[in-house]
């Protein structure tokens, strides 16, 4: 592993310092690592700098890990504060307002001045200098009943008009102290300059009952009532949500793939984002959870990929989006966060960090609404007919594929669609098999639907369950349409993987750029409008036919890499494979479509 540097220097000139954002903080930042000048080209004098620099850096991004979102106990802590802060310092400045005693000094003072001839009857700006004085001592009290009496007047004005510029520094300073995400002149920083302003006009008003010896009044608006804030919590080392999760994750108790356990991440670190990192794991309570998932579902899709919210955490991305409009999660994928946290909650009560699992209960309604549809005969003929299957412009960008031409796509863009139409199987499944993978086996050509430790040297296969691992017999009409032969050329081009141009991801997901193109493919050529049809439309199409031919759902759910609620204590029994080799040839031959027209794509 390439060794990272924090000191670069550039063109031969002025050294820098290289910071790299922490994982768990580069959605705040616009890039994985950031550089500041050193503003030296000495690096004896850079080196030195840089240590400072980086000690620097740790301490903000442990400053912005401390931070959390506004909440109404803040409201109230603010209110409460930004009053009582007020009359504290109307007390001290009364017991600094001049004295009898002081007033009799300062005119003794003053009379001394005028026996030493110091101030002197024809001299009208000494005399004036020599009273001045005492006059701003008799004054003081009046003075400064006059100030509050036009802050008062200025405050209730404001307030009214929508103005906190009166109020400003002390509401960045209740951020600042209380660490919160609130951003300055976003609608949160100026609802807590309205709840402050509100408790300034209710101390001045105690002030002015001050003023003639009234210390008995209450405040009066609703909102100003005591509230103190409560010490932040830290997780003490090793107990935070996103260290337990890690233990979680190498334990890994429910068996999943690294790209489940990746998802489950990432939606835990929106978890975390909400309620703060320092959080101590123990503390996860429904209030938290019941407030996450309210944010979510107002969250909106892809929201980290978005520029308008880059930096934002998820209160704020949220809020913005009220103006920005961007489509939200569905209650699935709501509930899809709600099971990661709910996995991870019940392995925190199985090892005692919590008492109960939070989650009971939030899940939301599920839409039993169908999503995904089976194509019909006349829209597969459209379909296989249409220019990415029967010659498009290019085989580059994907809006060239609805232009027709002269080019002929043959790698997995074509052929997944069709194995997925005579096989059931998943898109996924299909793009990571390897030449190995695909053998002819007592005179039946297969496809053995496997996977790979995640360490190993070769290419990774992973499947979405233990049931998913089978195997699936080659369909006669695939043999028909040329599979065979492409087999042989990939074999001759020194290929490993069947389709070698079948790539993850960035989240290690096989397929998953080309099956959000294949259904914009379909709108393009106006066979689908809203959801309903997608790639696995040609899996759903694959279990009707097996219908069709009369086949309960027992009796060909293991080809389709589905274990029945029957077979789930039997499959853990013997070596063998359900359904001898010949009877699964059987069973996925039966898979036709009458009226399904594909000769013309015969080579």
């Amino acid at each position: 592993m390439t060794r990272r540097s924090n000191l670069i220097r550039r063109d031969g000139g002025t050294y820098y310092a290289r910071i790299y954002i922490p994982s768990d903080l580069r959605d705040q930042f616009p890039s994985e690592d950031k550089k500041v000048s050193l503003r030296t080209k000495d690096e004896a004098v850079a080196k030195r700098r840089l240590s400072f620099e980086l000690q620097k850096w740790d301490a903000e991004f442990e400053d912005m890990r401390a931070r959390r979102h506004l909440t109404d106990e803040d409201r109230a802590v603010a209110v409460w504060e930004h009053y009582e802060a007020r009359l504290n310092r109307d007390t001290e400045k009364r017991r600094a307002m001049p004295t009898d005693a002081d007033l009799e000094n300062e005119v003794a003072r003053v009379w001394q001045r005028i026996d030493r001839g110091e101030i002197r009857s024809d001299d009208l700006v000494g005399m004036i200098n020599g009273y001045a004085d005492l006059e701003l001592l008799k004054r003081a009290r009046e003075d400064d009943a006059n100030l509050r009496a036009r802050r008062l007047a200025a405050l209730r004005r404001d307030l009214a008009t929508g103005r906190y510029m009166l109020v400003d520094e002390e509401v960045r300073q209740f951020i600042e102290r209380h660490l919160l995400l609130v951003d300055h002149g976003s609608e949160q920083f100026r609802e807590l300059g309205a709840l402050m302003m509100r408790a300034d006009i209710e101390a001045l008003e105690r002030t002015v009952e001050r003023d003639v010896g009234d210390y008995s009044g209450r405040p009066k608006d609703p909102i100003v009532r005591p509230a103190f804030a409560k010490p932040r919590e830290t997780a003490p080392p090793g107990q935070s949500i996103a260290e337990l999760f890690e233990v979680y994750a190498r334990e890994n108790p429910r068996g999943v793939t690294a790209d489940t356990l990746a998802q489950a991440r990432r939606d835990i670190g929106l978890f975390v984002d909400h309620v703060g990192s320092t959080l101590p794991a123990s503390k996860i309570d429904k209030k938290a959870v019941r407030e996450w998932k309210a944010l979510l579902i107002r969250y909106p899709v892809k929201a980290v990929e978005t520029k308008v919210f880059e930096g934002m955490k998820i209160a704020q991305i949220v809020t913005h989006n009220e103006s920005v409009g961007k489509p939200v999660l569905s209650a699935n994928t709501v509930n899809r966060y709600l099971s990661n946290l709910a996995a991870f909650c019940s392995w925190l009560v199985g090892h005692g960090y919590i008492d109960d699992n939070p989650t009971e209960g939030m899940f939301l309604a599920k839409d039993k609404r169908k999503k995904v549809y089976p194509f019909t005969v006349d829209q597969m003929n459209a379909l296989f007919r249409s220019p990415l299957f029967a010659g498009c412009a290019s085989d580059g960008s994907p809006r060239f594929w609805n232009k027709p031409g002269n080019v002929r796509i043959r790698d997995h863009r074509y052929w997944i669609p069709l194995i997925m139409l005579y096989s059931g199987a998943r898109p996924g499944e299909i793009a990571q098999l390897s030449l190995a993978d695909v053998r002819e086996e007592q005179q039946t050509w297969i496809f053995d639907i496997t996977e790979t430790s995640d360490d190993g040297d070769e290419d990774i296969k992973r499947l979405k369950n233990d049931g998913s691992r089978r195997v699936v017999p080659v369909h006669r009409e695939l043999i028909s349409l040329g599979f065979l032969d492409y087999l042989a050329a990939i074999r001759g081009a020194g290929h490993t993987r069947v389709f070698p141009l079948a790539i993850r991801n960035d989240r290690g997901q096989m397929l998953s750029d080309f099956s959000r193109d294949f259904g914009r493919y379909l709108e393009k050529i106006n066979l689908k409008k809203g959801r309903g049809l997608s790639l696995y439309s040609f899996r759903h199409g694959a279990f009707d036919a097996m219908r069709r031919a009369g086949y309960l759902d027992e009796q060909f759910n293991f080809i389709f890499g589905h274990v029945s609620s029957g077979n789930r204590v039997t499959k853990g029994y013997g070596v063998l494979t359900q359904g001898m080799l010949e009877q699964r040839a059987k069973l996925v031959n039966a898979i036709e479509y009458p009226g399904l027209e594909l000769e013309h794509l015969q080579l």
